[in-house]
């Protein structure tokens, strides 16, 4: 070959490699472009979907939600520490895998009460909270429901194994392996809420703008529909789980006890005891349930959706927190080994009050 075709040769894969070069970044400016209005448009769907649901909440007086949160999150909080500090400072007690497990439930309670109530007060006043705050706030409100979820369905489980194996119920679930399975439900309540940290950063940004209302069904809602299938597939299958392990457990429980005849009165104690548990975990399960029914039904235009706003408040004032506020004295009345120990606490307490003040 000629040194002239040589050069041309040359010359003309340098301008194809010229041409690919600017297609390429002709198409990266156009997706940066795409991705850019696409983040603004998201940004500008939770301001204004925010804007108009605060309108709504305060041209229909619905900031009077926050009365009931406020007394149910008092109640629960008047009893919770107590039992908490029962359970973890007194050795009869703390030796107990059903106990550590309440524990847990207690604290984790505890900090969705918190959480849930600084976010309906922040949100019955309209505060613009920073994008940052709002966030973590609507991640461990999740993390902490989850984690309470879980660990009532494990209180299930190990009423269970207790009635089962009877003799070896120390050897399967000892306190020690108690610690490391209430450590296990963090890890797992905390992988839900941190993809959707992550998820929120990829679709909304960093550089979010301050909104009057935060609330993780309107983030859910802003994202795209195969996260959204996702959200949803990860509450069903978590709830069904769990529903069918909770299930399980009570068939196997009354056909081993059958025989016993503890079912024999219709207001025996077994009896009772099966009838609060189910309403506790029916209790704890149906906001999550109206979460996703929500979720679902959340329409794109919300200027007039008073019916929408209105079921969100009623599952996160009252819905919410009536398992929670239930659960501490269900545990202190059915309970005889914790009536005891509250009353004696409350008792050494009241004594030392009465000798100071002597």
């Amino acid at each position: 070959m000629s040194g002239t075709g040589r050069e041309a040769i040359y010359v003309l894969h340098r301008s194809s490699l010229s041409i690919q070069r600017s297609n390429c970044s002709s198409l990266q400016r156009f997706l940066s472009v795409v991705r850019h209005w696409t983040l603004n448009m998201t940004q500008s769907f939770i301001v204004n979907i925010s804007v108009d649901w605060y309108r709504i909440m305060d041209t229909r007086h619905m900031d009077l939600f926050l009365i009931p949160t406020v007394l149910l999150t008092s109640v629960t909080m008047l009893v919770n520490p107590v039992l908490s500090i029962c359970i973890l400072c007194f050795p009869s007690l703390r030796q107990e895998t059903r106990y550590l497990l309440l524990a847990n439930t207690l604290f984790a309670d505890m900090l969705f009460l918190t959480v849930n109530l600084a976010m309906v007060s922040c949100n019955s006043v309209g505060l613009h909270m920073p994008h940052s705050l709002c966030e973590f706030m609507m991640v461990s409100m999740v993390m902490t429901y989850s984690c309470s979820v879980i660990t009532v369905t494990l209180m299930v489980v190990d009423t269970y194994v207790a009635v089962r194996w009877p003799l070896r119920y120390k050897e399967i679930l000892p306190p020690s392996r108690a610690k490391k399975i209430i450590m296990s439900i963090w890890v797992m309540a905390a992988v839900c809420p941190v993809s959707l940290l992550v998820m929120f950063e990829v679709v909304m940004g960093k550089n979010q703008p301050s909104r009057p209302v935060c609330l993780m069904l309107i983030a859910l809602h802003s994202l795209e529909e195969k996260m959204k299938v996702g959200v949803h597939l990860y509450f069903i299958i978590a709830i069904s789980l769990c529903t069918l392990l909770i299930v399980y457990c009570y068939i196997h429980l009354y056909i081993i006890t059958k025989t016993s005849g503890i079912w024999r009165s219709r207001y025996s104690r077994a009896r009772m005891t099966l009838l609060a548990h189910t309403l506790l975990l029916m209790m704890y399960f149906v906001p999550a349930l109206v979460f996703a029914v929500e979720l679902a039904l959340l329409k794109r235009e919300t200027k007039d959706d008073v019916v929408g706003v209105l079921i969100d408040l009623v599952n996160m004032s009252i819905l919410m927190l009536l398992p929670r506020c239930c659960t501490p004295y269900l545990y202190i009345l059915r309970y005889r080994e914790i009536y005891e120990t509250v009353q004696q606490v409350l008792w050494k307490k009241r004594h030392q009050s009465q000798r100071s003040a002597a």
